[in-house]
This record gives structure tokens, C-alpha cells and sequence, in this order.
């Protein structure tokens, strides 16, 4: 196990016998030398190139000052606003303050400011205006074109122009981060670095390239909701790097073009990256105040792949990881759990073996790679999954395997997201059973988001049936098993296109299935997602047809409180909803449990470690199906018509 940070300060530089550094690697979070922060995994790729980097986190963002800590740098500024969107970090969906920071030591919050990439970019001008700043990360990738802000509820113009960046780097940063580094230290400035793909730049109208698509401008989408949702259906097109063409949108004076998506790292390349030498750890100093809180999830985790090819509407991946899914060797991934088993804390479980999906390993299709990704909105699992896609489990159950054999493990676990659609299309059950049997820890989490056909449709996900076939073989191999495994439905209230009915719908749904949440999810409209796209413009995108948004307060609470109608905090607000919705018949269902709960044995609700989860179903609720006209094994769900997180991942 590695032991040595790189400098965190001027002293740690003058301890190595430094004079100053090559790059200063600039970052909202705490310092965690762990591949799952983007700030490691760039300024470890530096150092292997063989720089000098010092690390800045979390600087005092109230002076240029504290960028002046490792004085000039030579080549210039490397800068991320941290492995979460610094507004998302300090708001919730309500708009109200968080309280604490799970990226910062100790969790206290205000380490950091709002819109933490800009503010930032701004400083390091001050500090050293004729200094290379190039700004990447989540953050700056996904405002890289006008776009709406949610916070402050108007379009916005890019990044680059309010922060005075000189490039953005855009999705995964490798291949343009060492470019970039190589050029600046052959002499090479910013202004000429106009064919680096993976990066964005500003220019003038006579200096633009020679062949380009432009969407509307930063004026237009700003006033225009048509030419709003037009230049994001340019934009999601224009992801693949196959088949994009150079993307120009006219900010407020200059242009801004996107040059196409940087290739992804082949699987050698990946297995490079992750084999660099990282420590796995948050920096010693942050002892003192308790570690960095962020850690816990990802200190015995192993990232094995990148990109997803689900493209949920909601989910950010496809403007900054994008939809090819690459993935790391079967040797790469066993090497780093054996580094992770020698740690001293190691207690032999390993929290994840995944990704921002973590049963991906494989293109969508073998035309993908040649052809590129399908555009126009069409999605390789919804509404139902593409004859062209490749379905095999086979490697990455090999991998769980041997993982699980060595001698210190004592668990593998998969806790990021499994996507149950494209489970429950493999014939060979192997992968699915050994699962069950060895890689839930309790409760499985799932997200089928929602079951109303049309929200399914503007989510990107593929209709409840799959689903409750899911769940249903779930339990089923779970008995043959003799384990007590539950699956726990990640949902979402008001997405775009779900009425009031659609939650009612929900509700029913929940109910049936004897299902409640402790935890249901706002939509959150956030930067680069085509949800976010239809909550600003009431459209889609693809179609240009209106879509119903749920934008009062009023109207959220009630499809939220319809979520958890068992609450009896929520028993006057699921009584209006439904009253609305015209659906009194399920005031005595939904209610009379949420006023007067009753235990019985055909109760499926169970608590596992304070999480309210789903369990199989009795016989009691087997005939308890029906829907208000509609059978719920046979409901139309036909869609026509989608990013996560895992990352969203949510």
C-alpha cells in the first residue's frame, strides 16, 4: 500500500526539495488520494508524466491570495469544482441549505463557495492573470453551453465565459489532460490549442473551425423555450465520438466550440489509470476533525467500468461520461482488491465491485463501435431493449469470483447500481443466482424510478412490467437460496410528464406491492440532462410536443406525500391529492393505514436497518392487482420515447 500524498501546501513542496511546481491541481472537496475523486486520478496522471503538481484544496475563496500558496506555476492551473456539483452539495431540491458537506473534513459546510469551478477560475485569473487555467470536472462539463440554472431559474451563459477559463475540459479528462500538459510545456498558449477533442474553447466568429454544427445562441435559448429544447437535442446528438461534429453556440460576444468527444481509454488504458499509485486515503491532516465522511462509501470499492448506455433523461452520464461503456481487465480489477486487502482496516468486505452501472461491461452492440451510438432519442433498453444488444454476465461474474476467493475477503458486495432490465434479458441465470447468494448484503437496490406508462416514457425507462417480472424471479431464487433479501426501489416524485394521476397511479402501485419508501426523491433539475431540458421548456426535446411539468410547490407535495401515503403526517395532503385526482375510491386503502396501523401477517413491508423495503408477496396481496381500469399484468404501456448517477448515479 502506497504511502506517500503529494504536497498539499508550500512546505510539502520545499520538503521534496521543490522550488515551485509544474501544475497546482485545484479542487472544491477535501483531498482524498482515492481513484473515485476526479482530483486524484489527474493529478497522479501529471506526476506519472513526470511533473510537479501540488494540490489545492478547498482554498480560502474569499482572496486570490490563497492561489498564490505554491507561487506561479509553471504551466499553469488545473482546476474541478469537486466529485459532486458544488450547488447540488449545498441545496436540496426545496432550495434549502444543507447542513453538512460530505466532501469536506469533518462535514462541516461552507468550505466551499456556490458554483465553486467559477469562482475558483476566477481567483487563479486574479492571483496570475497571464497563467493557462483549464477547468474540468462534473461541474464545468455540464455547463459548458447556455444552460438553465435551476437555483437561480434563468438560462445562464457557458462556464467559460463568466469564469475566464482558457480551455474546459470536458468528460473523462485523460487523453486531453496529458495533451494539453505536453503542449504547455513544449511553449505551446491556450489560444492555439483549438484541436485538442474533449475540449471546448472561446472564439471569435472569423476564427471559427472550418465545418461545425451551431445551436441557437446564449440570447436565443434564453428567450426562445423552442430553441432551448433544439439546442439540446443538438447537443445530446453530438456525445458520441463516432459520430459528433464540432458543436459552436454564440455566448454573449464570442462563440463557444465544442470540439468532439475526447476517445474513451481503451481497457489497457484504464487498467493504467487504476493502477497509479494512490494511497486510498483522505489526507492525514484531516484527522483531527474525524476524516472526510465521503470516504466510507468508496475506501473499499473498485470502480470496473465507465460510461452507460441506459440513458435515463435524468441522469447527467451522457454529457460527461457519455454512453460508450468501457471497462477494466479481470487482472486489473483482482490486483487492486488484493492492494485493498492489505490495508490495515480492511475488516474483509469489499463494499463494490461496479461502475456507474455496475452490470456493464460490454458495448450496447457491436455497431456502436464503428457507427457510433443511435441518436435521435432512441434508447438501447426503452421502451423495450434493442435486438441488437449484447447480454452477457459472463465476465463480470468471473471476476466476482475470483475476487471473492481470495484469502482475506469475506464478502464482495455490489451496491452501485444494477440495471434489472437488461438482468432479467439473460437467459443464463448463473450471474443472477450467484447474486443472490453472495452479493446483496441485505437489501438490494433497484431503480425502476416510477410505474405510470407516460412518466416511464419522458424518464427513459422501460415500463413497470419488467420490473414486477424482475421482482417477482428476485424472491423467487432468493427462497430457493433460504436467504431474507429484500429489493429496495429507488422512486422519484414530479419528473417531467408525471401528473397528479401518474402519482396516484404510483401510490396504487406502491400499495399493491405492499412497498414503502422512507426515502423518495424529488426530481432535482440539474445541468446537462434532457429532464432538465423539459422542466425549463415544458417540451421535448426530440418531439418538440408539450410535456406536463409539475412546477408548484403545492403539486409536488402532493405527489411526494403520495410516495410515502402510509405517513400519517401525509394523510391531509394524500387526502387532497387524490380528492383532485378524482380518486376518493382510494382514500379508505391508502389512509386507513397511514391514521390506524394495524400489523398483520400479510403486511409486506419490512425494516431492515431502519430502510423500509419491499418483501415478497403472500397470497394475501397476490390477487390485489388491479389498477382503476387497468389490470396491472396487462397494462398498456407502449412508449415512444431519455442520461445517473451513478454518478447517477444517483
Amino acid at each position: 500500500m502506497y504511502t506517500e500524498f503529494l504536497p498539499i501546501s508550500a512546505a510539502d513542496m520545499r520538503a521534496r526539495g521543490w522550488d515551485d511546481v509544474d501544475f497546482v491541481v485545484v479542487t472544491g472537496d477535501a483531498y482524498v488520494d482515492h481513484p473515485s475523486f476526479g482530483t486524484a486520478i489527474i493529478s497522479r496522471l501529471l506526476e506519472r508524466e513526470g511533473y510537479r503538481v501540488g494540490v489545492l484544496s478547498q482554498p480560502d475563496f474569499t482572496t486570490p491570495d490563497s492561489f498564490k500558496e505554491y507561487g506561479k506555476p509553471k504551466y499553469g492551473f488545473m482546476i474541478g469544482g469537486g466529485n459532486v456539483d458544488s450547488m447540488v452539495a449545498h441545496y436540496s431540491v426545496a432550495k434549502i441549505r444543507r447542513t453538512k458537506d460530505e466532501y469536506t473534513p469533518g462535514g462541516v459546510m461552507g468550505k466551499r463557495p456556490d458554483r465553486s469551478a467559477t469562482v475558483y477560475t476566477q481567483l487563479a485569473k486574479q492571483a496570475y492573470p497571464d497563467v493557462p487555467v483549464i477547468l474540468g470536472g462534473l461541474e464545468a462539463s455540464l455547463r459548458r453551453f447556455a444552460h438553465y440554472d435551476y437555483w437561480l431559474d434563468k438560462v445562464l451563459p457557458s462556464i467559460m465565459e463568466k469564469s475566464g477559463a482558457d480551455l474546459v475540459s470536458f468528460g473523462m479528462s485523460e487523453h486531453q489532460t496529458v495533451e494539453i500538459a505536453r503542449r504547455l510545456a513544449n511553449g505551446e498558449t491556450c489560444d492555439t490549442m483549438t484541436d485538442i477533442a474533449g475540449t471546448c474553447y472561446m472564439t471569435s466568429f472569423e476564427n471559427l473551425p472550418k465545418t461545425y454544427i451551431e445551436c441557437g445562441s446564449f440570447a436565443k435559448t434564453a428567450s426562445d423555450k423552442i430553441a432551448y429544447a433544439k439546442a439540446c437535442r443538438m447537443q445530446m446528438d453530438n456525445q458520441d465520438v463516432v459520430t459528433a461534429k464540432p458543436l459552436v453556440q454564440k455566448q454573449t460576444e464570442k462563440y463557444l466550440v465544442q470540439n468532439i468527444p475526447a476517445t474513451p481509454l481503451t481497457r489497457r488504458e484504464l487498467d493504467e489509470v487504476y493502477a497509479m499509485p494512490f494511497t486510498r486515503r483522505y489526507h492525514p491532516s484531516y484527522d483531527a476533525v474525524g476524516g472526510v465522511p465521503a470516504i466510507a462509501e468508496v475506501e473499499f470499492s473498485i470502480i470496473q467500468n465507465r460510461g452507460c448506455y441506459g440513458g435515463c433523461n435524468f441522469c447527467a452520464i451522457t454529457m460527461h461520461q457519455g454512453r460508450r461503456v468501457t471497462s477494466r481487465s479481470e487482472n486489473s480489477i483482482v490486483d487492486e482488491a488484493k492492494l485493498i486487502t492489505e490495508a490495515p482496516n480492511f475488516k474483509g468486505y469489499i463494499h463494490d465491485i461496479g461502475g456507474p452501472t455496475a452490470n456493464f461491461r460490454l458495448p450496447s452492440c457491436k455497431k456502436q463501435m464503428t457507427e457510433g451510438m443511435c441518436g435521435g432519442g432512441k434508447h438501447c433498453l426503452a421502451p423495450t431493449a434493442c435486438r441488437h444488444l449484447l447480454i452477457s454476465h459472463k465476465e463480470y461474474l468471473s471476476i466476482l469470483r475470483k475476487v471473492r476467493e481470495l484469502p482475506k475477503v469475506k464478502k464482495v458486495f455490489i451496491r452501485s447500481g444494477i440495471r434489472y432490465d437488461y438482468l432479467i434479458l439473460d437467459k443464463d441465470e448463473e450471474f443472477f443466482k450467484e447474486l443472490i447468494k453472495y452479493h446483496v448484503s441485505g437489501q438490494l437496490k433497484v431503480a425502476p424510478e416510477h410505474c405510470a406508462p407516460q412518466t416511464l416514457k419522458y424518464m427513459g425507462k422501460p415500463p413497470i412490467e419488467l420490473y414486477n417480472r424482475f421482482q417477482k424471479r428476485f424472491y423467487e431464487l432468493t427462497k430457493q437460496a433460504g436467504k431474507k433479501q429484500y429489493l429496495v426501489p429507488y422512486l422519484m416524485s414530479s419528473h417531467p410528464g408525471s401528473t397528479l394521476k401518474d402519482a396516484v397511479i404510483l401510490a396504487e402501485w406502491l400499495y399493491t406491492n405492499k412497498i414503502r419508501p422512507e426515502q423518495v426523491q424529488d426530481f432535482y433539475p440539474t445541468p446537462g440532462t434532457v429532464s432538465t431540458c423539459m422542466f425549463y421548456t415544458g417540451l421535448d426535446p426530440y418531439t418538440l410536443q408539450p410535456v406536463y411539468v409539475a412546477k408548484t410547490a403545492e403539486e409536488k407535495s402532493m405527489q411526494r406525500a403520495l410516495l410515502q401515503y402510509y405517513m400519517p403526517q401525509n394523510s391531509q395532503r394524500v387526502r387532497e391529492a387524490l380528492k383532485k385526482a378524482h380518486r376518493e375510491d382510494l382514500i379508505p386503502n391508502l389512509l386507513g393505514q397511514s391514521v390506524h396501523e394495524k400489523k398483520t401477517d400479510d403486511v409486506l413491508a419490512k425494516s431492515v436497518n431502519g430502510r423500509i423495503v419491499a418483501a415478497p408477496r403472500t397470497k394475501a396481496s397476490k390477487g390485489a392487482g388491479k389498477w382503476r381500469g387497468q389490470d396491472a399484468k396487462n397494462t398498456n404501456t407502449k412508449a415512444t420515447q431519455k442520461s445517473k448517477p451513478t454518478h447517477k448515479k444517483r
